[in-house]
């Protein structure tokens, strides 16, 4: 009996190691090949897909160590998985974007052989990029790798939050080679650079990148930047030199000059000068040659910093001492699987909990650091400035992220959230702006996309209670920023985008309502809570839909496909998409529309005709965010079974651990926002209000971390066929409501969740 009571033991003991050597952290699950490309083909649409990179990051990093396969054309990323070809590896990027991009800067890449100093056109032989070996590329959160077959050179690279580390394998060759391309930009060029020589084996500078070098919006997004660089190289600088291309002051420099034969071809062409210790061009890059034995390593490392030369080596040397590759690998690995595990989930298949915690690895990218280790960072009025009460943040793609991301934020990262707002609105301060930017880029006001979603973001944490921010200051700048753009006297925007800025102006007048009636502003509560009725100007009876006017309140021509007809008063869309947004004043548009029972049928319409790979549409476009609510509308609605069935459709048809995985451009976390929101089981129809709207969770269990406590969403017989909630309880009591508000979540506890396979159609509809 003991003997059997051992064994028994044993075998018992050895199930469950086998069962922890299995067991795999958040960051083991992090695809970063998830959306890494800008495929128009496979997409269907100009938009393309994810656009997100693949690289070495940290949460929230200043640096991402990232190959890059194009600079021209709308590859914001400068990483499209179909590529074939490698042009360097780059320390700076932006996630899931379209509009040009920006950084990719100081481009670094291993060769061998002759020097060469432009990149070369994607399939061309002229240049330094290289051919790499499809099978070789891995990446996982917080490190790259790839075989570049050209010049037989394994690459590796991990990072930390301001410096980054490559390690490259290289064979025997007498001519091995690292070499810098400092003009290089994804979006265009940087306009000025710097290096110099510190010793025998560091260099420091700065590439200086304004609108006339194309970059954000190829220089309409105003983007105006210095990126400061300190690189220290394994082996000693012998054989070194810089190449520096003649650029006539007279030619232009946004992205299709660059990109240019002619300015190629001048490229190609550079001066290779040796053994220069100093030097400031136009076109400049650093070289440094050496010979290798077969299966040699070499390592660069450097800091980047947006302050000066000095702040990027003191960043390089607080986090990167010594040339240990694996221990910053690992580090990086600690910092994901840290942010990661602030939300923990169990249940779903194998490839449901990697899209799920790549998708939040997505969320984590940005808004990023922008200041230095000690602090200091540089303020939109060019000035050096030293963050105590914030981490100065930057990139805020306002018109995506204020729908799901920032609310996310709100429930697991509220230190971000006050963090984002002191960045806008003292960078309001800096710029002499008396209004809040829309979609902010390392300190330019780039007006990119409409409406006023800093507002948005502010009167949503203000009701969350994120308020260590100062609140007069940017309560006035949210009135200033409404007024400024808004609807004006006419209550509508008229014009070709009509209907997306009347009703996204309508939307954000109310949000300001809402802080006025938190701050006790009464006459400013009641002005703006009637502007946010102002949606009602636009719409027609006749048409029983929104449509757009003129300046003089005139309809424009209605055309032949009705409210189907894209870009017909709305930005990306087409008004049956743009149409419901109306977050603020749910029951009046539904009573506009004709009542409840219209509008279900009209959404289960509106679902039922999207595609099934929810690929770009003239239906519910899950690649676009004006109908990002939409499937929580039917929570409103009285058949919250609808909100539950869709969701969970959108979850299991629209995200894909894939490099196809995103239907839809990132949009620095928003896409991937929605998916983590919606699958756990809460998301909001409007920012601004605590209501959460409760749908099916995907996972059977969910814990997220909360600054005190934590709040679990515990299913019970969840499977893919039993996707209805049956009832709730939340802490214990029965819960008959298809809605819980912030505060219930923020202050800890559990929402038990029993599942069907059947609508519960008496469950929430109170």
């Amino acid at each position: 009996m003991i003997v059997k009571q051992i064994q028994l033991i044993i075998v018992c003991t050895l199930v469950c190691c086998i069962h922890r050597a299995a067991a795999q952290s958040p960051a083991d699950l992090v695809n970063p090949f998830v959306g890494a490309s800008t495929s128009v083909g496979a997409a269907g649409t100009y938009h393309g897909l994810g656009k997100t990179f693949p690289g070495a990051t940290t949460p929230y990093g200043m640096v991402q160590v990232s190959p890059n396969t194009i600079t021209g054309g709308d590859n914001g990323s400068g990483y499209s998985y179909e590529h074939t070809s490698i042009e360097g590896f780059a320390f700076t990027q932006m996630s899931g974007i379209g509009w040009y991009g920006d950084l990719g800067n100081f481009l670094v890449m291993p060769t061998t052989g002759p020097l060469r100093t432009q990149a070369g056109k994607p399939g061309s032989q002229d240049g330094y990029r290289s051919n790499y070996l499809k099978s070789s590329e891995k990446a996982a959160a917080g490190y790259y790798s790839v075989q570049l077959s050209d010049y037989k050179i394994k690459a590796e690279m991990t990072a930390a939050p301001h410096s980054g580390i490559l390690k490259f394998t290289f064979p025997a060759n007498q001519q091995s080679r690292i070499q810098i391309d400092l003009a290089r930009r994804v979006g265009g060029t940087s306009t000025s650079q710097y290096v110099k020589i510190v010793n025998d084996s560091t260099i420091t500078g700065w590439m200086k990148c304004t609108p006339d070098g194309g970059g954000w919006g190829n220089g309409d997004g105003h983007a105006d930047y210095t990126v400061y660089f300190y690189a220290v190289f394994s082996k000693p600088l012998r054989h070194y030199g810089v190449w520096s291309a003649d650029i006539p002051d007279s030619w232009p420099s946004k992205l299709e000059d660059v990109t240019s034969d002619r300015y190629q071809q001048q490229v190609g062409h550079a001066a290779i000068l040796n053994a220069v210790k100093e030097k400031e061009g136009k076109h400049l890059g650093f070289f440094t040659e050496f010979d290798t034995k077969e299966g040699e390593q070499v390592f660069m490392k450097a800091g980047i910093s947006f302050v000066s030369m000095e702040g990027a080596a003191a960043n390089l040397q607080q986090e990167i001492r010594d040339w240990n590759f694996e221990k910053v690998h690992s580090r990086a690995r600690e910092l994901w699987n840290r942010e990661l595990s602030r939300i923990q989930v169990a249940g779903g298949t194998k490839e449901e909990q990697q899209v799920f915690y790549t998708a939040l690895y997505h969320t984590m990218i940005d808004p990023r650091i922008v200041q230095d280790v000690d602090g200091k960072y540089t303020g939109g009025d060019g000035k050096v400035h030293t963050g105590s009460a914030f981490r100065k943040r930057t990139i805020f793609s306002g018109w995506d992220v204020f729908r799901s991301q920032m609310p996310l934020q709100t429930i697991i990262n509220p230190s971000l959230v006050n963090d984002l707002v002191n960045s806008l609105v003292t960078l309001a301060q800096e710029k002499n702006k008396d209004y809040l930017e829309r979609w902010e880029l390392l300190n330019a006001y780039s007006g990119c996309m409409l409406g006023n979603p800093a507002v948005s973001v502010i009167a949503d944490a203000y009701a969350k209670g994120i308020r260590n921010y100062n609140v007069p200051e940017a309560y006035r700048l949210a009135v200033n920023s409404v007024e400024r753009f808004g609807n004006g006297d006419k209550g509508y925007t008229p014009g070709n985008l009509c209907l997306s800025y009347t009703l996204e102006y309508a939307y954000t007048d109310w949000c300001v309502s809402q802080l006025a009636k938190g701050l006790h502003h009464p006459d400013d509560e009641k002005k703006y809570a009637l502007r946010g009725e102002n949606y009602k100007k636009i719409f027609d009876a006749d048409k029983r839909w929104f449509r757009p006017r003129d300046t003089v309140g005139n309809w424009l021509p209605w055309p032949d496909a009705g409210r189907m007809t894209a870009w017909y008063g709305t930005m990306e869309s087409n008004p049956y998409q743009q149409g419901w947004f109306v977050p603020q004043d749910v029951d009046g548009m539904v009573a506009l529309m004709g009542g409840k029972e219209k509008v279900i049928s009209d959404l289960q319409s509106f679902f039922e005709h999207t595609p099934e790979n929810m690929m770009w549409n003239d239906y519910y476009n899950h690649a676009n965010e004006p109908v990002h609510h939409v499937p929580f509308l039917f929570n409103r609605l009285g058949k919250p079974w609808l909100t539950q069935q869709w969701t969970r459709a959108i979850c299991r048809r629209a995200y894909h651990n894939s490099v196809e995985g995103l239907v839809g451009n990132e949009d620095v976390g928003q896409m991937s926002a929605w998916y983590v929101l919606a699958a756990i089981g809460l998301h909001p129809v409007c920012p601004g209000d605590t209501r959460q709207e409760i749908t099916s969770p995907v996972f059977d269990k969910v814990s997220v971390k909360l600054e005190k406590g934590s709040f679990t969403i515990k299913t019970i017989n969840n499977s893919p066929e039993n996707i209805y909630i049956q009832s709730a309880r939340l802490n214990g009591k029965p819960l008959n409501q298809c809605h819980i508000d912030y505060r219930e979540i923020a202050k800890g506890g559990m929402l038990e969740l029993v599942m069907g396979p059947a609508p519960a159609q008496q469950w929430g509809i109170n």
